[in-house]
């Protein structure tokens, strides 16, 4: 039965790749690569529309500015603390006047990692190849690994040379709530993460308080990008907004802009307005200015500029082969002779303009006991690479959103 629907994508942040093709006109482009048969037609909301007290609806509500803290100066002023001083004083402000405000970090946890200060180890997870997050909040136990759940209570000494110099380090979502607490009395906080939504409805009766204005502070990780429409909210803080922008994959700034463009529209959404601050350590990063600026196609026009010249997708297209096991020996080898099989068929096939890249180590390379080996294949074509058999045990992404 066709029934002749039109599906219509929207988002504040749509993938490059996806603007790229709905920008594009294959007929004006030899490359077939660039043909798609699923092409977009774009479609743009360039105004906000904001909703009235009285029940009306306005248009052409501006989006709120955004303040970018260069957090290099704060430190070079002597503020070496959480917050720079002109989130300390919006704040304040924002308490007073009996608004809301929301607190974004997308790290969980309270320090990054743990460490001994005289022989430097830190303490990791011992099923995967990651440090240890330390929680203040943990039922059971100090130490958390994010991937597999291991959990350990925070040793008084050194496991490598018996030291009692144990410091943690970093900066997590539960330390930010605790600095509120002590900064703020009066706050009323809440806290969004995984960790704190493992009960049934979690997430419904966070909300719910929020919005009921039980709470003025909410503070959380990337699950504050959704779509809230949260008209009390007059400040959105950014604490720190370089967390996912030097990860070893193509894709970072593209997510980093994403969630950031997202956290701040968060603000501003009644006729009260708002505003956003955005602390950073890298202002002139091309992802952090375009979010600063709600500026989509300033961003879209830098990144698509990148991948053209390394040959990202949208300019290729990408598989993603993943093998995992308990020894790290055989995953190797295993990763090995499969890209031997890749090239030899690459070779044969004569598929110049095919890249097999491999055999590589995953960012994370050892979760919950198991060793990751990952090929990376780009080119036109290279789904039609792949064996059509031995392919048992093998994760196989086709344009996957990461390479971590």
């Amino acid at each position: 039965l066709v029934a002749n629907a039109v599906c219509i994508v929207g988002s504040a942040t749509p993938p490059v790749a996806t603007i790229f093709h709905a920008s594009t006109n294959p007929e004006n482009d030899g490359n077939k690569l660039l043909q798609r048969k699923d092409q977009f037609q774009l479609l743009t909301l360039p105004e906000r529309l904001t909703p009235l007290e009285n029940g009306g609806v306005r248009t052409g509500t501006p989006l709120p500015p955004v303040d970018v803290v260069d957090m290099r100066e704060e430190l070079k002023a002597g503020n070496r603390g959480i917050f720079s001083s002109s989130l300390d004083i919006a704040l304040q402000k924002t308490l007073d006047n009996g608004e809301q405000a929301i607190l974004f970090l997308n790290r969980r946890g309270s320090a990054s990692y743990v460490f001994c200060r005289d022989c430097g180890k830190s303490l990791d997870c011992p099923r995967c190849s990651t440090p240890l997050t330390y929680h203040t909040r943990l039922a059971d136990a100090d130490l958390l690994c994010h991937h597999c759940g291991y959990t350990k209570e925070l040793p008084k000494q050194c496991p490598t040379c018996s030291s009692t110099k144990i410091k943690k380090f970093g900066l997590g979502i539960e330390k930010v709530e605790l600095e509120i607490q002590e900064r703020f009395p009066s706050a009323r906080t809440l806290r969004w993460d995984s960790d704190s939504t493992h009960k049934k409805d979690a997430d419904d009766i966070i909300l719910s308080h929020f919005v009921s204005q039980r709470s003025n502070i909410l503070i959380g990780t990337q699950m504050l990008a959704k779509g809230l429409d949260l008209p009390m909210v007059t400040l959105v803080g950014i604490i720190l907004a370089d967390v996912s922008l030097n990860l070893p994959d193509p894709f970072a700034a593209e997510r980093t802009f994403q969630v950031l463009t997202q956290v701040a529209g968060r603000a501003g959404r009644s006729e009260r307005g708002g505003r956003v601050i955005l602390q950073t350590f890298q202002p002139d990063h091309f992802a952090i200015k375009a979010a600063a600026e709600h500026d989509f196609q300033a961003f879209y026009e830098n990144e698509i500029s990148i991948r053209k010249e390394l040959g990202y997708p949208p300019f290729s297209r990408m598989v993603r082969l993943e093998f995992r096991n308990l020894d790290n020996q055989k995953a190797e080898s295993s990763t090995r002779s499969m890209v031997e099989y890749l090239r030899t068929k690459k070779r044969r096939e004569g598929k110049v303009e095919t890249e097999v890249m491999g055999p590589l180590p995953c960012f994370y390379g050892k979760i919950n006991n198991q060793y990751r080996w990952q090929i990376i294949i780009r080119g036109p074509d290279p789904v039609s690479l792949l064996p059509s058999r031995f392919l048992e045990g093998w994760k196989v992404e086709v344009d996957p959103p990461n390479l971590l």
